[in-house]
């Protein structure tokens, strides 16, 4: 592994520094498919609700690998047997390029475009890129593994482990990162102590019994963020009005609409043609700027999205405790009855979390424990100990909401039906 004649150095306002010692990594973060990752925005649509949220999916990517590196780095200080040495740059590799599929607005157009980040890594990492070119000078098998790391299924679980896992250092590096730049408290977590616990064990990452309080602390924050930022009504309004905006450019394409405005890569997207060249075509700034063209589209329902995302004229929302489907169905008829369009005017929504997957009888998944080594070295999955564990585990909370256009809502509400309009008038 050939190391650098001087180490590099990032300052960051999460972890202080990152440190770059090893050629691979320095020529892997300097590739164009690496750069592009600093016009994704780490949190999508949630700078729209939380102002300070600009930060990309670049420094994200520098952060998951720091924490990797400090993991190994005590691994290999204290000793530990358990730990393969000839995975470190492999698993340093896949820790910073675990994120390099995504694409503009993340899980947005995933949804819009039944995509998936994870398969855009891979094919990015296996295919006629930068990257690529950098990984095979390591061995001609060396990006394939890369790929099969983040694919989740490489021979050695220990490795998939550090990169993704229910305590993987990318989720570190996310609660504490989108904590800062929101500026809430609940993704502070103690990240010391948890990697001083952590421990190569039987071909897979364990924690010390004694670290159990910091990682019930971390599971606590997660389940807060979850809550209080990743599913913030205001951020799902703003995702749905982007999904929408995504919707209906891909049904006028595919009904011959004449679009005043659109540039490649967009028609391999609708058509779901694109290559991996076209792929890294896309970034925020690109769809933006469509977006900013197709404020001035001829059809009106694209237009009026469009604006509403570029100008944050976002959607309005009720909160119900339930709705049953009879309920949608005479809100959708009423919709269409005074004008609205139920297909774009109305959404609902019930976002759902699982904070922590318990162990199930039955379900082999090593993947999905967080198991705890005692003095006598046991391993116990940490619902087993944690009474704190278990009463968030398998919780599925939350509201239905309601959204819709406040300001047309406002001028037909009133000619409503009475159940229907007493719903929108909370």
């Amino acid at each position: 592994m050939h190391t650098l004649n001087e180490e590099k150095v990032f300052k960051d306002p999460v972890h202080n520094y990152i440190h770059v010692q090893h050629s691979t990594i320095w020529r892997l973060i300097n590739t164009a498919e690496f750069q592009r990752l600093r016009r994704i925005r780490q949190l999508g649509t949630s700078y729209l609700t939380f102002h300070g949220a600009e930060h990309s999916r670049f420094s994200h990517s520098l952060g998951v690998y720091e924490i990797t590196r400090r993991i190994i780095s005590q691994f290999e200080r204290n000793g530990y047997a358990d730990w393969p040495h000839s995975e470190k740059l492999l698993t340093l590799c896949a820790a910073l390029l675990h994120d390099l599929g995504h694409g503009p607005f993340s899980h947005s157009i995933e949804e819009a475009f039944e995509m998936d980040h994870e398969d855009w890594t891979r094919r990015i990492i296996l295919g006629d890129t930068e990257v690529n070119a950098i990984l095979a000078e390591v061995a001609d098998d060396f990006p394939v593994k890369v790929a099969s790391v983040i694919a989740k299924d490489y021979v050695h679980p220990i490795v998939v482990n550090l990169v993704s896992s229910p305590l993987d250092a990318d989720r570190m590096d996310y609660l504490l990162r989108d904590a800062y730049y929101t500026g809430v408290n609940y993704g502070t977590i103690d990240i010391d102590r948890i990697l001083r616990m952590l421990r190569p064990y039987q071909g897979r990452i364990v924690v010390k019994e004694s670290g159990m309080h910091a990682v019930e602390d971390y599971l606590m924050s997660r389940y807060q963020m979850y809550w209080q930022v990743y599913f913030h009504p205001v951020t799902r309004s703003s995702e749905i009005i982007l999904r929408q905006i995504f919707r209906r450019a891909k049904e006028l394409y595919r009904d011959h609409y004449a679009f005043g405005f659109l540039i490649d890569p967009l028609p391999g997207l609708f058509e779901d043609k694109l290559s991996v060249q076209d792929y890294l075509k896309l970034d925020e700034a690109l769809i933006q700027t469509v977006f900013s063209q197709w404020t001035n589209e001829k059809d009106a329902v694209l237009s009026e999205l469009c604006s509403r995302f570029m100008h944050r004229r976002l959607y309005k929302y009720v909160e119900v405790e339930s709705v049953d489907l009879e309920m949608i169905d005479q809100i959708r008829r009423d919709f269409k009855r005074v004008g609205l369009n139920p297909e774009y005017d109305l959404e609902v929504d019930f976002p759902t979390d699982l904070p922590y997957d318990v162990f199930r009888p039955g379900d082999e998944s090593s993947q999905k424990q967080i198991l705890l080594l005692d003095r006598e070295e046991r391993l116990r999955e940490i619902s087993e100990v944690s009474d704190i564990v278990r009463s968030i585990s398998g919780i599925h909370r939350g509201k239905y909401h309601l959204y819709y256009p406040g300001s047309k809502m406002k001028d037909v509400i009133s000619s409503l039906s009475d159940p229907v309009s007493q719903i929108f008038k909370r």
